[in-house]
Formats: structure tokens, C-alpha cells, sequence
């Protein structure tokens, strides 16, 4: 577990270098791999559901790198219109991520992932720690009563759902976060605004066969 920790930190500290190597064409995702991924029906999911691009985002809640790509997503995905977002809480940070991610988990039972999912990705900084989530969680207007019920009620669900989630991403080779399936296309760094347009794009021309 160490070692993967090392790992995945490695990996999003590395997400800063491969924001400048947006140059380079995106990857195709395994074909098999990617349509599992997208299909999971438990997954949170946002923006246009009828979106003509899907946009799968494999985050944690302690990777700064994330934060800052998930205010660039949520930008592009209003003023586009077209997106469909997928939601795959992978917490492989740190315990507190766990913690993060099983609360926002939970949230979805009443209508409140994106707001949890906010409050969390707005904090600052790495290795925030579970008292500091829950102070944020506490901002989101959630039913904190509700929330603790469903972690009890949905907690083998949200767990089956996190280990899904953890599949999907070694099935699609990932070795940190954050990581996008956009359209067939796998990106493994931390794309601005401009990076998730390109790609997007480059997504679109493909499905046209341009």
C-alpha cells in the first residue's frame, strides 16, 4: 500500500510536467476498457446527459492537480453545453481521500454529490486531513443527518463503487490521478481550459470521422 501511495503521488506531482506536453496527441483508451468505464450506471454524472462527448474524470480529493483541472472542466462543460461528465472517485492518496470520497459518494443519495464534490475539490493544497473536509462538507447545504444514514444504509454500495472504480482505472493502465477519458481518448496530466477544449475537439472530429 505504501509503495502505491508513492506511486500515485509520484503520478500527480508528474501531472504538473504534462500539463506542458498538451502538444502531444492524446492516446487512444483500450476500446473494451473505455466502454466499461463510461457504462457504470452508479456513477455520478453531470452536465449534458445527452452530451454528444463523455468525459469520465478519475480524481482525489487530496490532488491538487485535480482541483485545479475540475475548475477548468466545470467551465468548459457550461459554456460547451454538449458534455456529458462521469465521476469516478479513486482515493488513492491518502485516508482521508477514502474518507472524501465515500462521503461525496453518499451525498449522491440526495442529490448532493456536485455540491460535496465542490466543497471538497475547493480546498487548498494536498493532504488535507478528514476534519478539514468536514468542515467543507458542512458548507455544501447537505443533510449531514441524512449523509451519516446513507454512509451506514449505502456503505457497500459506495465501496463496491470505489473498488469499480479502482478496476476501471488499472484496466485503462493508470498510475495516478487526476486521468480523463475524453471521447476514445485517454489523458493522463492536468489539462487547463484550453487543454480539455482541444481534446474535446480532436474527440468530436474523430466520432464525425474528420
Amino acid at each position: 500500500m505504501a509503495l502505491k501511495r508513492y506511486l500515485a503521488w509520484a503520478a500527480c506531482l508528474g501531472a504538473l510536467v504534462a500539463v506542458f506536453l498538451l502538444s502531444k496527441s492524446p492516446e487512444l483508451a483500450p476500446a473494451a476498457a473505455a466502454s466499461t468505464t463510461r457504462s457504470d450506471p452508479a456513477a455520478p454524472m453531470a452536465g449534458n446527459p445527452a452530451g454528444d462527448v463523455t468525459i469520465v474524470v478519475f480524481s482525489d480529493y487530496n490532488c491538487p492537480f485535480c482541483k485545479t483541472a475540475d475548475t477548468a472542466l466545470e467551465k468548459l462543460s457550461k459554456d460547451d453545453g454538449h458534455i456529458r461528465l462521469v465521476y469516478k472517485d479513486w482515493p488513492i492518496l491518502t485516508d482521508a481521500s477514502a474518507y472524501g470520497a465515500r462521503v461525496a459518494l453518499a451525498a449522491k443519495y440526495q442529490g448532493k454529490y456536485a455540491a460535496v464534490h465542490s466543497a471538497l475539490m475547493g480546498i487548498p493544497g494536498m493532504r488535507i486531513p478528514q476534519d478539514r473536509m468536514l468542515a467543507a462538507i458542512k458548507t455544501s447545504g447537505v443533510d449531514l443527518g441524512r449523509l451519516e444514514a446513507d454512509l451506514k444504509a449505502h456503505g457497500q454500495e459506495i465501496d463496491d463503487l470505489l473498488k469499480r472504480n479502482s478496476e476501471q482505472a488499472e484496466s485503462l493502465g493508470l498510475q495516478g490521478t487526476p486521468a480523463f477519458l475524453i471521447g476514445p481518448y485517454l489523458v493522463s496530466s492536468a489539462l487547463d481550459y484550453h487543454g480539455f477544449k482541444q481534446v474535446v475537439a480532436k474527440a468530436r472530429a474523430k466520432a464525425t470521422g474528420k
